[in-house]
């Protein structure tokens, strides 16, 4: 996913791109400044809005008169700060990128590089899809389905925070194997896809059934399968521990 552009800079530029803390003169505030930052405001609150109908509606479910209708906003204020329903649509998913990251990828770095960082960044999506960060599941999951087989600008956006998502996990595999924590012959981009594979269907099957005990099987099906390439086994925990979807999703 494009949140797995994952070095600790990014947030820095993130920030800096989304105008946050943009200033005037130093020590001095003035007109500029106060509409500056309730453009962001209002920029954030609009974006945790269009981040939570998407996952649920997709992203063919947001309109700028509809979000400033809910939001009770002005439509030519929303339209000032996105412009039209497209760049509303590739914001939300630059949003929710930001999210992502949060949620998945930065906290396993804090481990260092091995089979325990592996298992913390599936771990930690799990408890990212289980808790409904989006209200709908894995967001990225949903709007994937749901732009799959189109082309443009918002098609490419999700296309391509998904291909760094997945090679963001083969290279965290990879640097488990150098680092000793996985066997030599570990095929990172094989074991990336099965471990996918497992997370995005316990989401699926969550979000669609309601099986709360799905995660608990990825959980349980990831850690088998390092188990079966970790060159010690001991330093994976015996199950996954409670993953449980809240009572309020």
């Amino acid at each position: 996913m494009s949140g797995t552009r994952t070095d600790d800079t990014r947030t820095d530029r993130a920030a800096a791109g989304s105008g946050a803390g943009r200033a005037g003169r130093p020590g001095r505030a003035g007109p500029t400044d106060g509409r500056v930052e309730r453009g962001n405001r209002t920029r954030r609150l609009v974006l945790d809005r269009t981040m939570d109908v998407a996952s649920v509606e997709g992203l063919e479910g947001l309109s700028l008169g509809r979000i400033a209708t809910e939001l009770t906003l002005s439509k030519s204020g929303v339209f000032a700060l996105f412009g039209s329903k497209e760049e509303l649509q590739l914001a939300t998913v630059r949003a929710a990128v930001d999210v992502y990251v949060a949620h998945v990828v930065r906290p396993s770095r804090e481990l260092p590089p091995g089979v325990e960082r592996v298992w913390a960044l599936c771990h930690n999506w799990l408890l990212y899809s289980a808790n409904r960060v989006f209200r709908g599941g894995c967001f990225f999951c949903g709007v994937s389905a749901e732009f799959d087989a189109r082309g443009g600008p918002v098609h490419d956006a999700i296309a391509k925070a998904r291909a760094e998502w997945v090679s963001y996990v083969e290279r965290t595999l990879n640097a488990a194997r150098r680092a000793g924590g996985l066997v030599a012959d570990t095929d990172a981009p094989q074991l990336a896809f099965e471990i996918i594979a497992l997370m995005e269907a316990a989401n699926a099957r969550s979000v669609l059934h309601g099986e709360t005990i799905a995660y608990e099987r990825a959980g349980n099906a990831i850690l088998h399968r390092l188990r079966g390439m970790a060159t010690d086994p001991g330093a994976l925990p015996e199950g996954p521990g409670d993953i449980r979807v809240p009572k309020t999703a």
